[in-house]
């Protein structure tokens, strides 16, 4: 199966920025968008950037400016770069990915664990 392993989230002060990661691994034959999703206490889960293997990009209108996906295809890793934090942007951050599987050779959709981003005011 497939396996994605976020990093880098933490607690951060208004203004500041973090870096998330996030690293696939197994039976991966092909991977096509990835994505990065938030989900605030008590609210949705909500698509914050997307980046298709050919790197086109969409953001949510919230974070553009102020965020940046990236992806490194050779290492089946996604990153979303993240600066002038807000408090409005504390949630659990995950990652996904629509991933082809030697095992099944078809296109399905996988979820990292979640990472906690915090930024006080």
């Amino acid at each position: 199966q497939v396996q994605l392993v976020e990093s880098g989230g933490g607690l951060v002060q208004a203004g500041g920025s973090l870096r998330l990661s996030c690293a696939a691994s197994g039976s991966i034959f092909s991977i096509n968008t990835m994505g990065w999703y938030r989900q605030g206490q008590g609210k949705q889960r909500e698509l914050v950037a997307a980046i298709t293997s050919g790197g086109s990009t969409n953001y949510a209108d919230s974070v553009k400016g102020r965020f940046t996906i990236s992806r490194d295809n050779a290492k089946n890793t996604v990153y979303l770069q993240m600066n002038n934090l807000k408090p409005e942007d504390t949630a659990v951050y995950y990652c996904n990915a629509w991933v082809v599987t030697t095992a099944s050779w078809r296109r399905n959709e996988y979820w990292g664990q979640g990472t906690q981003v915090t930024v006080s005011s």
